[in-house]
């Protein structure tokens, strides 16, 4: 079997690790052993294969992971679920005092009762979320 095919190989069984695992460094290993393939192909030696995949891959390593890095630390994260509600503006549906009421919250009625238990908010009026308390949400004008 010629040298070109057992790179590819190489590269495939290389690429088993990064589906499995998700670590992109094998990935970039993969990519490397097909840059072995093309020397191999194009008539180089044993010697010249080796050196294209270690550089191949090194570079893709050294240049990559850095940048994914700093990529993933500049990303926002989001908050999602019950977080995603505080601070949000609801609406009054129900006098809301401190032993409960009603508010829409993102297009739902939610239960509510105030941050402080001396206020009070009529219907209609604007309410901030201040925080999630079970199914209730804890609210202030």
């Amino acid at each position: 079997m010629d040298a070109w095919v057992w790179w590819l190989v190489a590269a495939v069984a290389l690429g088993i690790p990064l589906v499995v695992t998700a670590m992109p460094e094998f990935g970039m290993l993969a990519v490397g052993g097909v840059a072995g393939a093309v020397t191999a192909a194009l008539g180089g030696g044993l010697v010249a294969q080796v050196v294209v995949f270690a550089a191949v891959s090194t570079a893709l390593i050294l240049v990559v992971r850095p940048v994914a890095r700093r990529m993933r630390a500049e990303r926002p994260e989001h908050a999602t679920g019950v977080d995603a509600l505080r601070g949000r503006r609801a609406v009054v549906l129900e006098r809301v005092d401190g032993q409960g009421g009603r508010i829409k919250l993102a297009g739902e009625v939610w239960s509510a009762r105030t941050l402080d238990s001396d206020e009070t908010y009529e219907a209609g009026q604007q309410v901030d979320v201040v925080e999630i308390d079970g199914a209730t949400a804890i609210v202030m004008g």
